[in-house]
């Protein structure tokens, strides 16, 4: 009997997870998991790196949190926050909450924060709350507010902006996403790549890659179902409902082909933390675990390491 020897480790890459693979997506919901649940089945499924999830699902005490993170073995590669770069009457708040975030984000010793836009469906009812377009001045704006907020993010906490592209939001599609990346400053502003949300937008995340290499440190890796994909469109499905049928699967089932990223990925002339993201919510207490598990052995057998440096820094 023969098999396949495991593929060399990519020494540019490492491996991580996320609350949003444990069907997490807000602080608090009587669907999700607890916490240390999270936390010790992330062990147990033999990740070493988490991203924080939304802001209030972990402690954001940094002690706390750092006890929690550190009594597991775990480090975080990151923090994630929501925010309207779009709306000038919203920035004072937005940026009030977004340093609190990048506050508990350096705390942890990580130096990227996930910047998701918001959706203009609502995320449980799929009801239009603002119009699916950005305007001329909303879209002259957007760049210039996501180059502030990465500056003030980089000099007073260390923390780089990394932009997430997302369904239902008005930074998805290929062409939003290049525009994004045109109008914005990239000493501050960047790109986290999900490379679901960019096929759910019909978008090549491997272009991206190969076009915006020096923009990217940071991925969500991610698989959509093609067949629920063409319902989302022949039905104008919201991401919710989507992913209640399932638009979101493991590896390797789905697109973008995964190993086609990572292949792409070992090519950047940069170190990139690549986090596990399966949107599950709401599930089965019992359903990600499994997932988590065979989703690592996959990757893994892509030559996606979850190894740390051996001077315990981070791998970005």
């Amino acid at each position: 009997m023969t098999t396949t020897s495991p593929r060399a480790v990519i020494g540019n890459l490492c491996l991580g997870s996320a609350p949003d693979s444990w069907g997490v997506w807000f602080p608090e919901d009587e669907h999700q998991v607890h916490y240390t649940r999270f936390l010790d089945e992330l062990v147990e499924a033999g990740y070493e790196w988490l991203e924080l999830g939304p802001y209030g699902y972990l402690p954001t005490d940094p002690r706390q949190l750092t006890e929690e993170v550190g009594s597991r073995g775990l480090r975080v590669s990151g923090g994630t926050t929501f925010g309207a770069l779009h709306r000038p009457d919203k920035w004072e708040e937005m940026l009030a909450h977004t340093r609190k975030v990048a506050e508990l984000t350096a705390a942890t010793g990580a130096h990227h924060l996930v910047y998701i836009p918001p959706q203009y469906r609502d995320e449980k009812t799929g009801e239009y709350t603002e119009s699916p377009e950005l305007s001329a001045r909303q879209w002259a704006e957007f760049g210039a507010r996501a180059s502030e907020l990465g500056k003030i993010l980089l000099e007073e906490y260390d923390v780089r902006l990394c932009l997430h592209p997302h369904a239902d939001s008005h930074i998805l599609t290929q062409q939003e996403i290049e525009r994004y990346l045109d109008e914005s400053d990239s000493r501050y502003a960047n790109l986290c790549l999900d490379t679901g949300h960019v096929a759910y937008g019909r978008g090549d995340a491997v272009q991206l890659i190969r076009d915006y290499a020096e923009r990217i440190g940071y991925v969500h890796i991610k698989q959509m179902d093609p067949d629920v994909l063409a319902q989302v469109y022949a039905e104008e499905l919201s991401f919710g409902e989507a992913v209640k049928r399932g638009v979101c699967v493991e590896p390797p089932a789905g697109v973008p082909d995964p190993a086609a990223i990572v292949t792409e990925l070992s090519t950047v002339d940069a170190e990139v933390f690549v986090v596990v993201e399966q949107d599950l919510y709401p599930c089965s207490p019992e359903t990600p675990l499994p997932i988590a598990v065979r989703t690592r052995e996959y990757l893994g057998g892509r030559g996606l390491s979850e190894t740390r440096r051996p001077n315990g820094g981070a791998k970005v």
